[in-house]
Parts: structure tokens; sequence; C-alpha cells
């Protein structure tokens, strides 16, 4: 099986790019926000399945420029589906927990009801409906959230960063979300690509919650650093342009019960990272 994956060089595409079988093409190779580019690269590579994992990910830069985040976010995925369904392939578009409005106090189905509270969100969204409508047979969306592991800046490897310059840091403890981590994901999405799933909306992140708080006492222990050197804070402590969610539990019931590999602990995946 040839699948394709957009933003070859991001930290998921670099990640897939490690598998058999994957081409993971960089932007100078495919340029998702120009349609010949597009249409030439499927034509081209005749990829049983592409995963898109190209996006505009600057949550507060989108904040000031809706239009960039929209032609990456909304307008490409819809193209590259409708690729798709004239040469025939599957598409696997990654989206994201910021579809919700992040006031729910049990992690999110891939049915419940979306609010998006941001540029990034909202863009985001119109892109699964993009996917959706353009190619409703063989097109996968799947939910990730706070995903790290590299080779881009990632707040694990900030932790890491942070432990050696700072004697102490604060890090907010009333978010909570699904550590994920980025070899797992792309793992997940490969097995996948590769099954007999039905068409719809999925979620994948490890499993477990998390606040950032804990994600950075957990990295500290893990590295042999003391945990007490991180200081629970709050997110008013840190105004950004784009309000976070403070809540983003993502359920993987649906994708558990499609017989797709169940996710491991967030604690396990992020020590494995850790350690390797």
């Amino acid at each position: 099986m040839k699948i394709l994956v957009t933003g070859g060089t991001g930290q998921l595409g670099h990640h897939l790019a490690q598998h058999p079988g994957v081409v993971a093409l960089s932007r100078a190779e495919l340029d998702i926000t120009s349609p010949d580019s597009v249409f030439d690269a499927i034509a081209r590579h005749r990829p049983d399945a592409v995963i898109n994992a190209a996006a505009y990910t600057a949550v507060d830069a989108a904040e000031e420029d809706e239009a960039a985040a929209g032609l990456v976010n909304e307008s490409a995925p819809g193209v590259l589906a409708t690729a798709l369904a004239l040469h025939g392939g599957r598409l696997i578009h990654v989206s994201t927990d910021y579809v919700f409005d992040g006031t729910a106090t049990k992690p999110y189905e891939p049915d419940d009801a979306v609010g998006p509270r941001t540029a990034y969100g909202r863009t985001k969204l119109a892109g699964e409906a993009a996917v959706r409508e353009a190619l409703p047979d063989t097109s996968y969306v799947v939910r990730t959230a706070w995903v790290y592991g590299g080779p881009s800046p990632n707040f694990v490897d900030t932790m890491r960063r942070l432990e050696k310059e700072r004697d102490t840091i604060d890090v907010v403890a009333d978010q909570i979300g699904s550590p994920t981590y980025v070899a797992d994901l792309a793992d997940a999405l490969l097995e996948l690509a590769r099954s007999a799933v039905p068409a719809g909306v999925l979620h994948y992140v490890n499993a477990g919650t998390a606040s950032w708080f804990d994600l950075a006492r957990e990295t500290f222990r893990l590295v042999g650093a003391d945990p007490d050197r991180v200081r629970p804070t709050t997110t008013d402590k840190f105004p950004r342009p784009a309000p976070r969610p403070a809540w983003s539990v993502l359920s993987t019931k649906a994708w558990t019960d499609a017989d797709l590999t169940a996710p491991r602990p967030w604690q396990d995946a992020l020590a494995d990272y850790l350690t390797r």
C-alpha cells in the first residue's frame, strides 16, 4: 500500500516518514495551498491513501490572520479531497481538540457538539467539513491534542530545556487535556489507513488526562529532576491572543470500538520518548 504524507518535514510528517511504504513530501515538493501542486502530486504518485499532516498551527498568529490559516486548514484539505475523489484513494485528515469550546467536564466524543472559540479552531473545523463534503465515502477526520515528540518545537522538549536553564518554572494547572506522543499518533494513523474501518470522524490521543502542570512534573521526574521545581499557576497569568481550552480531553471509545489498537497511557508514552 502506498501512502502519501503532506507536511513531510513537520513533527507528525517526520515520524510518518520513518515507516516503509510512506512517501512524505515537504512543502517544496507538495504545496497544499496550490491546487495545481496537489493535483499534480496525486496524479504522479497515485497513492492508495493520503495522510494530511500539513496545517497552520500558529494558534495566536491565526487570530491576526484568519485568512492565512484558512488557506492551509480549510481550502487546502478540500482540494486534497477533491483530487482524491477524481483519482481514487483515501484521505486521513488530522484535526484538533480546538474544534470544541473547551467547557466540557467529560471526554469529548466525535459526534459531540462543536464550538470553536479561536480562528485556528474555526479554520480546522471548516477543513473537516470540506473533506467530508468532497470525499464522504473514503475520508477520515482524526482529531488529536497536545502532541509532542519533535523534531519541531513542542511542550515536552521545552520543559527539558527549561529544566536545565531555571531553578523553578510556573506551569498552568487549570487546562486539562490528553498528552499525545507523536510516534504513537503516527502508528495509529497508518493502522487506520490500512484498515477497513468505515469513513468518519475519530479521536486519537494517549489514554488518561493531565494538566500542563502534570505533564511538566512528570517530564521533570523522568529526566531525574525534582518535580517540585514545577509550580502550579493559572491561565490568567499567561494571557494570549487566542483563548486556550480549559478542557481538551478527547474520548477514544470510537477508535477502540472500530477494533483499532487502544492507545497506551500517556505516562507510558512519555517515559518511552524520554528514555529513547
